[in-house]
């Protein structure tokens, strides 16, 4: 008797069976999870572009709307604010952070958010908006949302406590979240810009 017993080639196919599931199922996963990093690398692309358009917003002791605000000769403490548009940082109000006039959008071209504490709040719940028309979400970026905080920060390096912002982008996506964060210091506080 040289052959295979029935006894010993279904115990084969079964070993053999039970093998090429495992090696199935992992081959599953990895397909299964092969777009992660980049989701993943988009949102941090969305995180990095909405703190970088944060950040290149002015930081004055005035907010750029405030008649105290003038670029000839620009104030140099918040003291020199007329507070007329209870700016963040107009006339010393510690209260406020966040679009000053309320009319402040970030898609309003007569009306645009004008200073890195305007951003303060600012979410986009349901989608990634281009910059062009903010009615539109850019394709592929539906199933995102991004927020933005902005707070003052200055006592955490020494300096007076309006002196330095922290602005934190979030970016989430179906329970996974990228977080940015960026200081922006007054290193200029006699200009605009």
């Amino acid at each position: 008797q040289r052959g295979l017993s029935l006894i010993e080639l279904v115990m084969a196919i079964m070993i053999i069976s039970v093998s090429v599931a495992g090696v199935l199922m992992v081959f599953g996963n990895s397909v299964r999870n092969s777009a992660d990093p980049m989701v993943r690398k988009q949102a941090v692309a969305i995180a990095e572009a909405m703190l970088n358009e944060v950040m290149a917003q002015p930081f004055t002791f005035c907010d750029p709307q405030d008649p105290a605000n003038d670029a000839a000769t620009p104030p140099a403490s918040t003291a020199a604010c007329t507070g007329g548009v209870a700016g963040s940082q107009d006339g010393g109000n510690s209260g406020l952070l966040g679009p000053q006039p309320a009319s402040e959008g970030r898609f309003n071209n007569t009306d645009p958010l004008d200073n890195v504490s305007d951003y303060n709040g600012y979410a986009m719940p349901s989608g990634i908006y281009g910059l062009d028309d903010g009615s539109t979400v850019v394709p592929g970026l539906g199933g995102y949302a991004a927020t933005v905080t902005v707070s003052r920060a200055g006592a955490g390096f020494g300096l007076a406590d309006d002196a330095v912002l922290r602005i934190v982008v979030q970016v989430t996506r179906q329970g996974d979240s990228v977080s940015l964060t960026g200081y922006r210091f007054r290193y200029a506080p006699n200009t605009t810009g």
